[in-house]
């Protein structure tokens, strides 16, 4: 093979289109799962839906969320290029300039801060602005030096539900602290299965997500478990305070218990392929949890 021929194989000489590059940046599968779970929320929240202010605050979450993985890569580029899975990021692999990628930051941060406080309300504002700052200038910087940055990044990480309540009923009322609480909980069994998938990686940046020094051992997945059952009363809360029926409750009960027994098998055998099975569980778990919360509103 030439050396033209190895460049062209490797993925980071790849031809990669700017649309890809700023897909890649504001991570955009990941901004349309955040914005998912704030709409769910949103129509929870809702006795009757305004359907004006929904479209304003997806946009405006959107472009929050997406500057917030811009920042991130801003800050980790150096780091990127250590690992396999980033390495081929626009902004380690040199495709895209750090000018442009905090223009682009910048730009979207601001628009969905004010979209959010002018065409939605002032609490919607403020929290948008509060898991942007979080998530890039405490959380991002902290996982390389504890593990309890996994703690840190579950705030902003949980901003969303309750942004998408508070949205819908302009208050902080019960319904956005139990919507806050189950994503916050979730978020450890989901980071740690993917913190154990990607183990390896993540310690040539000198990323520290799993919560036990021993990395992918008993005691990471035990704490792992011990999440996972928590979820389980947490996410029954709404039907004890009676903001759901029976059914949304039966259907969150079974996926707490399924989501609990892929953690169960994770303390059980400590593989991999189980971590993988309980981190696209998790993937599974929080929308179907949230849809039913909705369920006997149809």
């Amino acid at each position: 093979m030439s050396n033209k021929e190895i460049l062209i194989e490797n993925p980071a000489f790849r031809k990669v289109s700017k649309i890809d590059d700023f897909v890649q940046l504001i991570k955009l599968r990941l901004s349309f799962l955040v914005v998912l779970s704030a709409a769910l929320s949103f129509l929870f929240a809702s006795n009757s839906i305004d359907w004006q202010k929904l479209l304003f605050m997806i946009l405006g979450g959107f472009l929050v969320t997406g500057s917030s993985n811009a920042y991130n890569q801003i800050i980790e580029r150096s780091l990127d290029k250590l690992m396999t899975r980033t390495c081929n990021r626009p902004l380690p692999s040199g495709r895209m300039s750090l000018s442009e990628a905090h223009i682009i930051a910048f730009m979207l941060g601001v628009c969905g801060v004010i979209m959010l406080w002018l065409c939605v309300n002032t609490y919607s504002g403020i929290l948008g602005l509060l898991a942007l700052i979080l998530y890039t200038v405490v959380y991002t910087p902290l996982k390389r030096i504890t593990p309890f940055a996994v703690f840190v990044g579950a705030f902003p990480g949980a901003i969303p539900a309750m942004l998408g309540w508070v949205a819908a009923t302009n208050n902080f009322g019960l319904g956005a602290i139990l919507v806050f609480a189950i994503q916050f909980i979730w978020q450890f069994p989901h980071f740690w299965a993917i913190a154990w998938v990607l183990d390896d990686d993540y310690k040539k940046a000198g990323f520290k997500m799993l919560p036990t020094a021993e990395g992918r051992g008993k005691g990471t997945a035990f704490q792992t478990l011990v999440y996972a059952l928590g979820i389980i009363p947490i996410s029954l809360m709404p039907w004890y305070y009676n903001m759901i029926g029976g059914i949304g409750a039966t259907i969150i009960l079974i996926c707490g218990i399924a989501f609990s027994v892929q953690a169960f098998k994770l303390l059980k055998t400590c593989e991999i392929k189980s971590a993988q099975q309980l981190m696209f569980g998790s993937f599974i778990y929080l929308p179907i949890v949230q849809i039913a919360l909705l369920i006997d509103k149809i």
